[in-house]
């Protein structure tokens, strides 16, 4: 089985590196791009054809909760999974409206969660080396 295909989509540094770290941690994920907004996000959503996009509610412009919204709208859309700092109950809230599969915070997110998040849509996990 190939990796799992993750565009990460963060408008600060710091989150990005971390959450670069975190799939890098998880065995059968690769990080295959960056997008710091909503829109660019679009673009390499279809440049890229990433399998699952990290993606941060707040984003300059087009922010993730509209941005996941309209990836999702796409044929052949990826799995989308909402990383933030709102607390649990507060961005779970956007899952049912924007189709994203599920909400972590930031505080929560680590390779043992994006495997779970990941099995749960996909109904697989990728191969572990």
């Amino acid at each position: 089985m190939t990796d799992v295909r993750v565009l990460l989509v963060d408008a600060e540094a710091p989150y990005l590196r971390a959450m670069r770290a975190v799939v890098e941690e998880a065995a059968g994920f690769e990080v295959i791009g960056e997008a710091p907004s909503g829109e660019q996000c679009m673009v390499a959503t279809a440049e890229l054809l990433p399998d699952l996009v990290l993606m941060d509610m707040n984003l300059p412009g087009m922010d993730g909760v509209e941005a996941t919204s309209r990836l999702r709208a796409r044929p052949s859309p990826p799995v989308v999974l909402l990383v933030s700092t709102f607390d649990e109950d507060e961005g779970a809230h956007f899952v049912p409206w924007c189709g994203a599969v599920a909400y972590v915070t930031r505080a929560a997110f680590g390779p043992d969660r994006l495997r779970e998040v990941w099995e749960s849509a996909s109904g697989s996990l990728p191969a572990t080396a």
